[in-house]
């Protein structure tokens, strides 16, 4: 069964199925978050199009909430809408990208639209990040752009001052673009942003997806210095604002930002170990990235020579638990790891650690 499959079953159960394969948000929230669509929909906001600028607030709330003054802000239609304005704002055919493997590859996807070419530095070694040397080396003539997605998706890993500070500066040595998806910054308490070095060329991609629970909602932001948005903004077809019920709720998220995420992240603190200990059980598997930075990591089942599609489907569809096979991430690495995300509640997390083990051992019990 494709993964295409897979996701109409997850989706057709999906009161059932514990949702472990899109590093979605299924912890409960804060009421006022609810309260706050609930009222612009009784209050039928929804007849009138939104304000192109954003709420009455909310540019300024994600600007307080990235500390940042100075920046404009594009609400968008989440993050990876205002990623898409950039590389074809700035790219041209031929134009190359510096990025990862493993990487969020739909953005890849997005380069190739503009006729560019991500190039993809492996980074499934040592400690699981771009270290600036390597993309020191990968830049050439054509290179427009360096994207650096912190903390990373799929592995969990995330950068430190000084490792965030090294690239920036490798993107400024080479006049180079940076657009940093901070997609994943809630659940590192220790995260910097490139603008800080280099806020003339560096577009931040802001979601709300993952932190606050909001990816059905599809809100997001790009935030970059004016002079750094103008251009970007030629290529933003989005004229009559973002959904005003996403908006309601994101603005609701931040004014109690507060309350959920020290719970989010006591949370996710706790389901990694249970994982942890699930695939310590296994032999041959292993967690790259321990403990992750974000709200997931990958198992690399290599030395198992269990099919990663196997364990997603099998997992699936014997127990009810939805991770992702490694084939999404990774052209050369995704036939080593699945990719489990653990924004859940703790209890649901407890039944993938009762169901790991048991995929594992019938799958590789059943290889010949």
């Amino acid at each position: 069964m494709t993964s295409i499959d897979n996701f109409e079953f997850a989706h057709e159960h999906r009161r059932d199925v514990v949702w472990m394969s899109q590093n979605t948000n299924t912890i409960p929230m804060p009421r006022a978050i609810k309260d706050a669509i609930l009222r612009s929909v009784e209050e039928s906001e929804y007849n009138l199009y939104p304000f192109k600028r954003g709420l009455s607030g909310l540019p300024e709330a994600v600007k307080e909430d990235l500390g940042l003054e100075e920046q404009d802000v594009l609400i968008t239609n989440g993050g990876i809408e205002g990623e898409y304005m950039a590389t074809r704002a700035l790219l041209r055919p031929g134009d190359e990208v510096i990025s990862t493997d493993p990487s969020f590859l739909p953005i890849h996807d997005q380069i190739a639209m503009a006729g560019a070419r991500a190039v993809e530095i492996d980074i499934y070694r040592e400690d699981y990040r771009l270290h600036a040397d390597w993309a020191n080396e990968a830049a050439t003539a054509r290179s427009r752009i360096l994207l650096l997605i912190d903390p990373n998706n799929p592995l969990g890993s995330g950068y430190t001052r000084s490792e965030v500070r090294a690239l920036a500066e490798v993107a400024k040595d080479h006049g180079l673009w940076v657009i940093h998806d901070i997609t994943y910054r809630d659940f590192n308490p220790g995260h910097v942003l490139a603008s800080e070095f280099y806020p003339d060329k560096t577009l931040i991609s802001y979601s709300f997806s993952k932190g606050p629970g909001l990816a059905g909602m599809r809100v997001g932001a790009l935030l970059g210095m004016p002079d750094a948005l103008t251009p970007v903004k030629k290529y933003d077809t989005n004229v009559l604002g973002t959904n005003v019920l996403a908006q309601r709720a994101a603005l609701a998220a931040l004014q109690c930002k507060g309350e959920w995420l020290p719970m989010v992240r006591d949370i996710v603190r706790k389901n990694q170990e249970i994982i942890r200990t699930a695939v310590k059980k296994v032999k041959g598997c292993s967690l790259p990235v321990f403990p992750s930075m974000a709200n997931m990591f990958v198992i690399d089942t290599a030395q198992t020579r269990v099919d990663p599609d196997a364990v997603e489907e099998h997992l699936l569809h014997d127990h009810l638990v939805h991770v992702r096979a490694g084939g999404y991430l990774s052209k050369r690495f995704g036939s080593r790891f699945v990719r489990v995300s653990f924004t859940i509640p703790t209890a649901l997390c407890a039944k993938f650690g009762d169901a790991f083990p048991k995929v594992m051992e019938a799958l590789a019990s059943a290889k010949p």
